[in-house]
């Protein structure tokens, strides 16, 4: 069901919201709307950091410079999704296309429901780095793009089309077995202790720095035994301790609550844990693996098997519904982009001209290799 949960907002797939153009130098010009300098290096800088290069510290660590073949190819991505954005925001805007504040209510409520409560929603948007002024904006694009599509073609996915995707993708929807489980994490994560010593005092000795490492775990071992101890003593207020104790906040939140997980999802030693418990059971012990020390409560399991028709219907209409709904809107930007008049007032936004220098940056290194 990977790909289901993949469409949660059309607005993430074509548009990054509405916004008033900022004040900046023009770098393009699409029929009459400017694209600034300010809203690429805005795009630029999110996009940077949504990628793979996040762990290598993201838009802050980013050389931009057409030396780096990495920018212009990111460059050349952004540029084609502002366009695209000032097409679409032309086309509401012509077709007199508004969202209103009960129209973003009832989107509110249906994506409420599809992440399963507003806490819920909270902790991922807290997880991601949204704030709510954003993710209203969001919104508020996402029922303008769908009055959009509807205003061109009404989309009507069947019981019958759903059950037709369920027959031809059953492999989509088989699993293996699977444990509902929560935890209280107390970290101890070994590689992080050791940067955090060497931080401190560079040229600390090995035998030290090893020294170092094992009090701090053992020191952590020994809260966690606490904390177990208290789990014991009142196994009703597990998620309140989770919440307070965790050093998994994003779990900790939600009182510890990982949801149903197969076994190859966790690392061994906590799935192996997990996977030996009972429903409604806690562990009896400390369960250590790389990240630390774990008390595990399990509260269900399902067997290996498939997941009926009527369970995953409404999911199935939905990624159907959008999929349409994203063929019906690359339809309109390709007639869009066919007519539009595109000026690039900065000539080095010129897509033809990223590609060409990127190009040459690569037979350059390709030469200097040989």
């Amino acid at each position: 069901m990977k790909k289901l949960l993949t469409c949660i907002a059309l607005s993430t797939v074509l548009l990054s919201g509405c916004t008033l153009l900022q004040k900046s130098e023009g770098i393009i010009k699409v029929n009459d709307t400017v694209i600034t300098q300010a809203e690429f290096d805005n795009a630029f800088d999110k996009s940077v950091d949504k990628s793979f290069l996040k762990s290598f510290g993201g838009a802050k660590n980013f050389v931009k410079s057409d030396d780096n073949p990495m920018y212009g190819i990111f460059k050349d991505k952004i540029v084609h999704e502002l366009i695209i954005k000032a097409l679409l925001d032309q086309e509401i805007a012509k077709r007199n296309i508004k969202a209103t504040d009960e129209d973003v209510e009832n989107e509110l409520k249906m994506v409420i429901d599809k992440v399963g409560s507003k806490d819920e929603l909270n902790s991922i948007l807290k997880k991601r780095g949204v704030s709510n002024s954003q993710f209203t904006n969001d919104l508020k694009t996402q029922v303008k793009i769908r009055k959009l599509v509807n205003s061109i073609e009404k989309i009507n996915i069947t019981d019958a089309d759903a059950e037709k995707y369920y027959n031809t993708h059953k492999d989509e929807f088989t699993h293996g077995e699977q444990v509902r489980a929560s935890h209280i994490l107390i970290s101890a994560n070994t590689i992080e202790l050791i940067q955090q010593i060497k931080a401190k005092n560079p040229e600390i000795d090995p035998a030290e720095l090893n020294k170092k490492v094992e009090e701090q775990i053992a020191a952590q071992k020994a809260k966690a035994e606490a904390i177990l101890a208290e789990v014991k003593k009142s196994p009703d207020s597990f998620e309140k301790i989770a919440q307070q104790k965790s050093d998994d906040k994003a779990s900790g939140e939600r009182g510890g609550e990982l949801g149903f997980f197969p076994k190859e999802a966790m690392v061994p030693e906590f799935a192996n844990a997990a996977f030996s418990m009972k429903p409604d059971t806690i562990s009896e012990t400390l369960v250590q693996s790389p990240y630390g020390f774990h008390i595990i409560k399990v509260t269900d399991r399902i067997a290996a098997g498939s997941t009926p028709y009527n369970k995953v219907k409404d999911e199935i209409k939905f990624y159907l519904e959008t999929q349409k709904q994203i063929q019906v809107l690359k339809n309109l930007t390709d007639g869009l982009l066919k007519n539009a008049k595109i000026e690039y007032l900065n000539e080095s936004y010129n897509p033809k001209k990223i590609i060409k220098e990127v190009t040459k940056d690569q037979n350059v290194k390709k030469e200097a290799t040989k």
